[in-house]
């Protein structure tokens, strides 16, 4: 097998991970041929025919994409066409935006705290789920933050393992 043959199954099985996940498959196939691909940028026309998938699903996997700053799209001089890119930072970007989840999840254990009271078999849950998005808040901000200092920094990039 070549590099592009080893290059395009990992990516179809990663695809395949995020499939399961919940994603839809044809927009866990577009980010992840974005992911995988040696080119700097690629047209939806590009993902059409590497996937061999509609324009349609192409289209509607960058619109998927796009707004979670997984995809971007680059301007490619010469050509009329949209390119799209992986975004930079695009996994510390889809992190936190995951903090909003964790205080949404946070703010409702609390209101249901306020609505059931604490003591209780419903209170006890709620409130142990308060505690966690809590800690997780609290947590994982700085940990991203530091993550992207390290990274600007040049301490991050290829891991040496």
């Amino acid at each position: 097998m070549d590099t592009n043959q080893r290059l395009r199954a990992a990516a179809e099985k990663l695809a395949l991970t995020l499939a399961q996940g919940g994603m839809q498959r044809a927009t866990a196939r577009v980010m992840t041929a974005l992911l995988y691909t040696g080119k700097e940028s690629m047209t939806a026309a590009d993902l059409r025919e590497e996937l061999s998938i509609s324009s349609g699903a192409v289209s509607t996997a960058i619109k998927q994409l796009a707004p979670l700053g997984l995809v971007e799209r680059v301007p490619a001089p010469g050509s009329r066409r949209d390119h799209y890119r992986l975004r930079q930072g695009a996994w510390s970007n889809l992190m936190s935006q995951q903090n909003a989840l964790l205080t949404v999840m946070c703010d409702a254990a609390r209101e249901g705290i306020d609505a059931a009271g604490a003591d209780g078999v419903t209170g006890r849950r709620l409130h142990e789920m308060q505690d966690f998005y809590t800690y997780m808040l609290e947590e994982l901000v700085p940990l991203i933050d530091r993550w992207r200092e390290q990274y600007t920094a040049g301490t991050g990039g290829a891991s040496a393992g």
